[in-house]
């Protein structure tokens, strides 16, 4: 395929940068839209020069919306927040954000647009992040129905905000929480060894806690260029999610394994973690959030009622695989004694 100019809202997070990447080795030249251009400044190696280029673009404003869409071939929205921030509301990015640039891609005669939302979502959440991304949807096909709706479970990759978070907290943490777990153990009896007696257990942290599916964000990449490149896609959602199904717990174990540490696995009841995320959310950053522990109350899992990554023609990777490659920098010291050179 002749090389394309495409537009990338929001490409210098955390998916955005490697969406560029794979754009820019296929010969495409890139957009990068976002708030803050010297933000993305970052991603110009990536490419040869002039092939990225960064411009101001907040998914908020129209007007800027339009200006860089102006002239392009192609568009991937991947702009969201998993907190709010300032004037940045959920409703303002997910909802709002996504609208415009649906219509601005319409009004463009824009060829193709993949727009990234989320397993989540579900326009009858509890939670705000859920809800939103189910209205960015609907908002995306009612100005541009031929849009590729893409929506991935939890992403795992370099710079994720999830495993690099607990690999950081188990370097000075003696525990680890598992949030999702009931507040009263599970009670069994099971029979002893040699002996027909049979011996109370408590299991406290019952199932392992949210069951999650999480996808590789490269595999995610792979999708959004196969959402760009075949029209066959324009116009269907995806679900994309990797090959096994974790428990919250198992997640901590792979987690505790790469970076070569042990740590106590603990349970977090909801109700705990929902006094805790309170204060959580005065904190820079706002490491956890209440509206985050209520999306942990679900399982973050194929429905089995759309197309997955399969039929895109991805085979997702391990997750096994993935996690040593980036959280071997989270392992403590070797040990090594360093040999003094004698003066």
């Amino acid at each position: 395929m002749a090389p394309r100019l495409v537009t990338v809202f929001g490409g210098n997070g955390f998916v955005g940068r490697h969406i560029v990447q794979r754009l820019a080795a296929r010969g495409d030249r890139v957009r990068v839209a976002c708030r803050d251009p010297e933000a993305a400044l970052f991603l110009k190696p990536l490419g040869d020069p002039g092939q990225i280029v960064a411009v101001k673009a907040n998914v908020g404003a129209p007007g800027e919306v339009e200006r860089a869409l102006a002239g392009g071939d192609a568009v991937v929205n991947c702009a969201g927040l998993l907190a709010p921030m300032g004037r940045n509301t959920f409703e303002r990015v997910h909802v709002d954000g996504a609208a415009n640039v649906a219509r601005a891609a319409q009004a463009a005669g824009i060829k193709a647009l993949v727009h990234i939302s989320a397993l989540a979502a579900d326009e009858t959440a509890k939670s705000t992040y859920a809800r939103t991304k189910a209205a960015g949807e609907a908002a995306v096909r009612a100005a541009y129905p031929g849009a590729v709706i893409l929506r991935p479970s939890i992403i795992l990759g370099p710079e994720d905000g999830f495993m690099n978070m607990f690999a950081a907290i188990a370097r000075w943490s003696p525990v680890i929480p598992i949030i999702g777990c009931p507040i009263m153990p599970k009670f069994k009896m099971e029979s002893g060894q040699d002996t027909p007696w049979r011996f109370p257990t408590f299991e406290f942290c019952d199932f392992g806690g949210t069951r999650f599916q999480p996808i590789f964000v490269g595999d995610v990449a792979d999708a959004v260029l196969a959402g760009l490149q075949n029209p066959q896609t324009h116009g269907k959602l995806y679900e994309l999610t990797g090959p096994r199904v974790y428990s919250f717990r198992e997640l901590m174990e792979l987690m505790l394994k790469s970076t070569g540490r042990k740590r106590m696995i603990v349970p977090y009841p909801i109700p705990v973690a929902f006094i805790t995320a309170f204060f959580m959310e005065w904190l820079p950053g706002k490491p956890l959030t209440r509206d985050q522990v209520r999306l942990l109350k679900t399982d973050n899992v194929l429905s089995g009622a759309n197309p997955t990554i399969s039929d895109l023609g991805i085979t997702p990777s391990s997750i096994e695989a993935v996690l040593p490659t980036y959280l071997r920098t989270f392992q403590p010291p070797s040990g090594r004694r360093v040999r003094m050179r004698e003066l």
